[in-house]
């Protein structure tokens, strides 16, 4: 149909690729919201003399807040763009890590984490994934894998710069310096989105699944006799166990390195080392899940995750956990953003930002859950062995669920109905 000027970008276009840019951009930097605390960690435990699990709670506390901010942004997104969250979120999160530098007690620093940090941080990935998949048809995997991976960009890029910040002016320097950071970029970026902000495929009813599995496309888990709730809350409990089983290599690794008298910087460093190589797997996974299909692509980035951790509990000299830190970066980067393409896959694109949100906060749910609960048992047990079996436990409950839905859907694609005709 002709539009004239006002014409309605074509997807998969040089708009589409400019945004995401973009979109790569602000999830980068916005993910210093997740991964500074991390390195902080034994700094923050020394100076307010915590045990591990108390030095823990501000982490968890940071995962619940991008969780709740994740599924209340995903759906204000939905109705008012990507713009106006993506602004507030830039906002809060430079507030919130200036305010952690001046922080005058644990509790301040974790409840300043949980909030600000957490709210802010939220604006940064699952409305930012949710945005891009409209602008995206054919290549919609590899695009929010691109995008998905600014986190583990981030992951890269931050922990040594932060450590190094650190060594040099103090924690609390360092996290107000980051905060300058994210409110001198984010602002600016997040303006930029609106000077073309309309969605190439917002008109679009209903698209079809890609995954090859299926004989015919499915657009609406009614389709394969589950309702949409049911679905979602399937997904939710999926996103806990991937991820109560991801974070402990994650948050604990900087620390792990210390007990084992390995110092803190060779932590940080295999951490940039996980993160950078997880984005090699992140941009892999949307490639295949162009091909599979968003559970398909699931479940083999669980299984390759379950088998990094086993590793982890085998060897712990310095070389090898190099060598393994390298193999769970590689083995688990495309788990989350699996996730976005598959709510693309079987809900109604109207749903997608809050859907996208409800995933993401899940698999934050689990980081904030599998963070303490390591840190706990370390404290019960005195090692990190315990903590790495119980999240091996985790991922196999994330890979029945997820061969569970395979094959419901294969086995059951029935006909495809209405999108009208089903209650959330």
């Amino acid at each position: 149909m002709s539009g004239g000027a006002s014409a309605r970008p074509e997807p998969d276009g040089p708009r589409s690729w400019l945004r995401l840019a973009l979109s790569l951009a602000i999830v980068t930097i916005g993910g210093a919201g997740m991964w500074c605390v991390v390195v902080a960690l034994p700094a923050v435990q020394a100076e307010f003399a915590v045990d591990r699990s108390a030095a823990s709670l501000p982490y968890t506390l940071l995962m619940l807040g991008i969780a709740g901010g994740g599924m209340v942004l995903g759906r204000l997104s939905d109705r008012f763009g990507i713009v106006p969250v993506s602004f507030g979120g830039g906002a809060l999160l430079s507030l919130g890590f200036i305010l952690s530098g001046l922080a005058p007690s644990l509790g301040v620093f974790a409840v300043v984490h949980g909030i600000l940090i957490g709210i802010g941080c939220s604006a940064s990935f699952g409305p930012i994934l949710a945005d891009i998949s409209f602008w995206f048809d054919r290549r919609r995997g590899i695009a929010v894998a691109i995008v998905a991976a600014g986190n583990y960009v981030a992951g890269a890029i931050w922990p040594p710069l932060v450590q190094a910040m650190i060594d040099g002016i103090g924690w609390r320097g360092a996290m107000m310096v980051v905060g300058a950071i994210c409110g001198a970029t984010l602002l600016p970026l997040a303006l930029l989105l609106g000077r073309h902000a309309e969605r190439p495929l917002a008109a679009v009813p209903v698209l079809p699944s890609r995954s090859a599995a299926l004989a015919e496309p499915v657009t609406l888990p009614v389709a394969a006799g589950l309702r949409p709730g049911t679905l979602q809350v399937l997904l939710a409990l999926a996103g806990i166990g991937c991820c109560v089983a991801m974070s402990m290599p994650q948050v604990h690794i900087v620390a792990y390195c210390g007990d084992l008298g390995y110092g803190p910087a060779r932590g940080a460093e295999m951490l940039s080392l996980m993160l950078a190589f997880g984005i090699i797997s992140r941009v892999a996974s949307g490639f295949v899940a162009d091909r599979i299909g968003g559970l398909s692509t699931l479940l083999v980035g669980s299984v390759l995750q379950c088998v990094a951790l086993v590793l982890y509990m085998l060897f712990d000299s310095l070389a090898s956990l190099y060598v393994v830190s390298i193999l769970f970066g590689l083995f688990q980067g495309g788990i989350v953003p699996s996730y976005a393409i598959i709510v693309r896959e079987v809900f109604p694109p109207a749903e997608a930002g809050q859907r996208v949100g409800i995933c993401i906060a899940a698999t934050l749910v689990g980081m904030a859950l599998g963070g303490w609960l390591s840190g706990w048992i370390f404290d019960q047990t005195g090692s990190y062995q315990a903590a790495f079996a119980n999240g091996i436990g985790w991922n196999i409950l994330n890979q029945a669920i997820v061969i569970f839905l395979i094959l419901r859907l294969t086995a059951r694609p029935g006909p495809v109905r209405a999108a009208q005709a089903v209650a959330a």
